[in-house]
C-alpha cells in the first residue's frame, strides 16, 4: 500500500494552483465561468495531503460535454465521477510539468461545487476548525496506513458536520451526507479519531 503523507502548509500551494490554471485556461477559453483553487491546499494553515484540487466550474450541464472533451486536448483523461454526483475527474495523461493536482468539472453551485467551496471557506473562516481537521488528517493518515477509502471514511463524519453547519449558516436547504459504517473498512484494531 501507498503511504497517505499529510504535510504542513505550504505557502506555494497558491502559486502550483495559479501554475495549473495557466496551463488549463488557453484550452478552456469562454467555456468556462473560472477554475478554482479548492480542497485543503487553499486553505492557508491547514496539513493536507500535498495535491492540489481544482474545479473547472461551468454554467450549466449542457456545457459538461463541451469542457470535458477540451480538459481532454489539454493533457488529461477523463475517470468518471469517482462515486460523486456532479463532480466529474480527470487525471493527466501523463506526468506533464505540473505539480500534483485533482482536476474536476463541475456546473456552478450544483452540490459537488457547494459542497468544494463551502468546505474551504467554513475552514478559512474558522482557525480553530482548520486545527481540529489538521489534527484528523494526521491522525487518519496514520490509522489508514496507506488505505485511501479508509482514509476518506475516517473523516468523513468531520466533513458532514462541518458542511451541514455550513449549509445551515448559509441559508441552504439541508441534504444527506455519506457516513460510512466504520466496520466495513477498519482492520482488526484502528480506531476512530475525531
Amino acid at each position: 500500500m501507498d503511504r497517505i503523507v499529510v504535510v504542513d502548509a505550504d505557502p506555494e500551494w497558491p502559486k502550483q494552483f495559479q501554475e495549473i490554471a495557466a496551463h488549463l485556461s488557453p484550452f478552456l477559453a469562454d467555456s468556462i465561468v473560472r477554475i478554482e483553487h479548492v480542497g485543503s491546499t487553499s486553505v492557508l494553515g491547514l496539513a493536507p495531503k500535498p495535491i492540489i484540487d481544482i474545479d473547472v466550474v461551468v454554467a450549466d450541464e449542457e456545457q459538461v460535454p463541451i469542457v470535458l472533451g477540451l480538459i481532454e486536448s489539454a493533457g488529461y483523461r477523463w475517470v468518471g465521477d469517482l462515486t460523486v454526483k456532479g463532480r466529474e475527474a480527470f487525471e493527466p495523461e501523463d506526468a506533464q510539468h505540473l505539480p500534483d493536482h485533482h482536476l474536476y468539472l463541475v456546473v456552478e453551485n450544483n452540490r459537488a461545487h457547494v459542497d468544494h467551496w463551502l468546505l474551504r471557506d467554513a475552514l478559512i473562516d474558522d482557525p480553530e476548525l482548520i486545527e481540529r481537521c489538521a489534527a484528523i488528517k494526521r491522525d487518519n493518515a496514520v490509522l489508514a496506513d496507506g488505505d485511501g477509502e479508509l482514509y476518506v471514511a475516517l473523516k468523513a463524519a468531520f466533513v458532514a458536520d462541518v458542511l451541514t453547519k455550513a449549509r445551515r449558516d448559509h441559508g441552504l436547504a439541508p441534504v444527506e451526507y455519506w457516513q460510512p459504517e466504520l466496520v466495513e473498512f477498519l482492520r482488526p484494531s484502528p480506531r476512530r479519531c475525531d
